[in-house]
């Protein structure tokens, strides 16, 4: 019951029967409220302020959040180390609910089949929006035929999607840090929606109306593009991020290597619909479970309605929560700034960001063009039926499933024992791994573009695409590592100018796939591409000898490591 009491199928349940059903038993907590308000609190800044426990909300004895006196040490969560200032003469009198030791609520403190279930469900998540883009791809014949379009226009339909995937960030990856609302609303709410709103691609009446659902269901679908990796956060320790990650990440090439596989086969036997109806189905299933089992991650939010709890039973007013006072603090003004402003500002003014955003951008756009170049080559030059057609995608995938393994290995043996008592590491040591994926790209390019001939059996652009992920993986891995540990103040911000950059890329790279690989031919398309990538190679280079002292010339880096 304990999985399902923090689910939106659980609040759903509580709010209805007012509680009687999945709700809280919080009455032993007053008795120790009404202890702690007789405890001498010595205001001496060099004097350990004593705080004391509230028994947990949840009804067991050992997994209780505190309750301290804002003059009180700070307690971090979450991650965080350093507390925010505070006002004396408004904080003497206030009272903070944290987290207690082990408590078992703090989903960091999730015991580990409990994590793992829920980083399942968030790369379900991943894999049955990502796959959005690629699986309409096989259907552009069928698109090209009823509306009567160009190729070009009927790829527009996978441009705007992923627009959709830069723009949505903006505003959802905030909004999943405000306290007051959490990630669960967010994701299931959009979610919800992304699965409706392929009624109206299947049934459009005209090209236009096509385009403009493809775009509005590329933005509702966007949120865990830009925060599941924050929900990974929200439950491993900084020095086991990257396998959460690495885990989330292969769910992301999962979706759309297997696009073209699964839309293939339908397109090809029922139409360009049946491909939707796939992505519809495949979202609705996710829909259902997120709806009855993935709790809140945020700690933020669960410190909040804890928070609310306590107040509404005593009712102290005076009884706070950080991130309460944190996201009270915080105006319309600097909200704004956070969602509209910062994430271009970082993105343009800071030179890491810049680079990095930059080179995550080329990548993106040429996975994309991939979906282009694939039919030139499997189509019209080994003459592979739509749905065959698909399978040549399965090299990306396991070629990311190849590289994980060493990357883990890496990670337990040369990362995690680099990490301070803080849980801390020097931020350049992210970006190792970067300087071997670097290599992988062009290679894969080089590989894909000259073996790609009718003289040349079809497996061996295949085992060629599969360096592309290894690369890939590698770079995507070390970068956003890196951005998060090198910003940890505006990491939000960080993330949505680089998901809003590297989709843009991803939106226009293939328009001119098409032609640019039939005027060009197939070796020297992809060369010209290859050659583009190895002058984007020594950036992760600069940035390791480098990167620290760029960070301690800029206002927004951290300078702690």
């Amino acid at each position: 019951m304990d999985l399902f009491r923090e689910t939106t199928f659980g609040r759903l349940v509580r709010l209805a029967t007012r509680g009687k059903f999945l709700g809280h038993d919080d009455s032993s907590s007053l008795l120790l409220l009404e202890k702690s308000r007789n405890l001498q609190l010595q205001s001496t800044p060099s004097v350990y302020n004593e705080a004391f426990n509230i028994e947990n909300q949840e009804s067991n004895v050992n997994e209780n959040p505190a309750v301290e006196s804002t003059t009180a040490t700070y307690s971090p969560h979450n991650g965080n180390d350093n507390p925010p200032p505070r006002d004396p003469e408004k904080a003497g009198d206030q009272l903070l609910v944290d987290w207690a030791p082990n408590d078992s609520h703090n989903p960091r403190n999730w015991s580990t089949p409990k994590k793992l279930f829920v980083t399942f469900q968030i790369c379900l998540l991943t894999t049955s929006v990502y796959i959005g883009s690629a699986i309409y791809t096989a259907g552009l014949p069928g698109i090209q035929q009823e509306f009567q379009v160009s190729a070009v226009k009927a790829l527009l339909g996978l441009t705007l999607f992923v627009l959709g995937y830069a723009l949505g960030p903006m505003v959802w990856a905030p909004m999943s840090e405000i306290p007051y609302i959490g990630r669960n609303p967010i994701y299931v709410g959009t979610l919800f929606a992304f699965v409706l709103l392929q009624l109206p691609v299947i049934y459009a009446s005209n090209f236009s109306m096509l385009m403009a659902f493809r775009f509005i269901t590329g933005l509702v679908g966007s949120p865990v593009l830009a925060t599941g990796g924050a929900t990974i956060a929200d439950m491993y320790e900084p020095q086991k991020q990257a396998y959460g990650i690495g885990v989330w990440g292969i769910a992301a090439v999962f979706g759309p290597a297997m696009g073209p596989l699964v839309g293939g086969f339908a397109a090809e036997s029922k139409g360009w619909k049946w491909p939707i109806w796939e992505l519809m189905w495949l979202s609705g299933f996710c829909c259902t479970v997120l709806f009855f089992c993935l709790p809140e991650t945020s700690s933020s939010n669960i410190l909040y309605r804890r928070t609310v709890r306590i107040r509404a039973m005593t009712g102290n007013p005076k009884i706070k929560c950080q991130p309460e006072i944190e996201a009270e603090g915080m105006s319309g003004k600097e909200i704004g700034l956070m969602v509209f402003i910062r994430p271009f500002t970082l993105s343009f003014t800071e030179p890491i960001c810049f680079l990095l955003n930059l080179y995550l951008a080329l990548i993106y756009g040429l996975l994309y063009l991939w979906f282009e170049s694939f039919p030139i080559v499997f189509l019209e030059m080994y003459h592979f039926t739509q749905g065959i057609q698909g399978l040549a995608f399965l090299g990306i995938l396991i070629g990311s499933f190849i590289i994980m393994v060493p990357f883990f290995y890496y990670v337990y043996r040369y990362v995690e024992p680099q990490f301070n008592d803080l849980g801390q590491l020097r931020p350049e040591v992210r970006l190792q791994p970067a300087m071997v994926g670097a290599f992988f790209i062009p290679v894969c390019l080089f590989w894909f573009g000259w073996s790609a001939r009718p003289s040349v059996h079809w497996i061996m652009p295949v085992i060629g695409s599969s360096f592309f992920s290894m690369g890939a993986f590698l770079l995507f891995m070390a970068v956003l590592g890196y951005l998060g540990d090198a910003y940890p103040k505006y990491i939000a911000s960080v993330f949505a100018g680089n998901d809003l950059i590297r989709s843009s890329f991803g939106a226009g790279f293939p328009l001119f796939a098409n032609a640019m690989y039939h005027k060009l031919g197939v070796g020297w398309a992809s060369s010209l591409l290859g050659f583009l990538s190895i002058a984007f190679v020594p950036i992760p280079f600069i940035l390791y000898f480098y990167g620290r002292r760029i960070r301690m010339a800029s206002k927004m880096a951290t300078h702690d490591l």
